[in-house]
């Protein structure tokens, strides 16, 4: 901090004490990025809530409210082909719905949050998972095989199917 750096790289916040500085260094203005192993941007939020003992939650909830930008969540998937691969995400802006959610220990109502946020730039990792499936650059078993919420993507999956049956020119895979 001493050098005045604009942006700060966390490679990998694994425990409270490198949580708690990337908290703190967010606070002070500087842009702080992170890494945490997750599967999606609502266990992100859960993880660095419950790192800390149940008597400072509370106090982390209304800091990471008052600090997060953004979550990327992200999986690389072997492509159809066989030969490369591909990225999936999910994208959660933290909007004031998504601050007072973290705030008020709402956390289950983010994701729906997330679902109904496409003006604000959000995606779930499901709407990802679906789209490189109808592009045809993931299977259906990849993409099944990656998600944390299986039923809901076999839904879409299926009313995809439903809706692009019998339309010309449409690729049912």
């Amino acid at each position: 901090l001493r050098q005045d750096p604009d942006t700060i790289l966390i490679g990998e916040m694994r425990d409270m004490e490198t949580v708690q500085l990337g908290l703190e260094l967010s606070e002070t203005g500087h842009l702080t990025l992170a890494s945490l192993h997750t599967s999606d941007a609502v266990q992100t939020i859960n993880r660095v809530i419950d790192i800390f003992p149940h008597g400072q939650q509370s106090q982390i909830r209304t800091q990471l409210s008052f600090v997060l930008e953004g979550i990327i969540s992200q999986q690389l998937l072997k492509l159809a082909s066989g030969q490369g691969r591909c990225v999936a995400l999910e994208v959660l802006v933290a909007t004031h719905g998504i601050r007072a959610n973290i705030r008020d220990d709402k956390i289950h109502q983010i994701y729906s949050a997330i679902q109904t946020g496409g003006k604000d730039g959000m995606v779930t990792m499901n709407t990802s998972l679906l789209d490189l499936v109808m592009d045809g650059k993931i299977t259906e078993d990849a993409a099944l095989a990656s998600t944390t919420r299986v039923d809901e993507l076999a839904e879409l999956l299926e009313m995809t199917r439903i809706q692009t049956k019998g339309k010309k020119g449409v690729r049912a895979w």
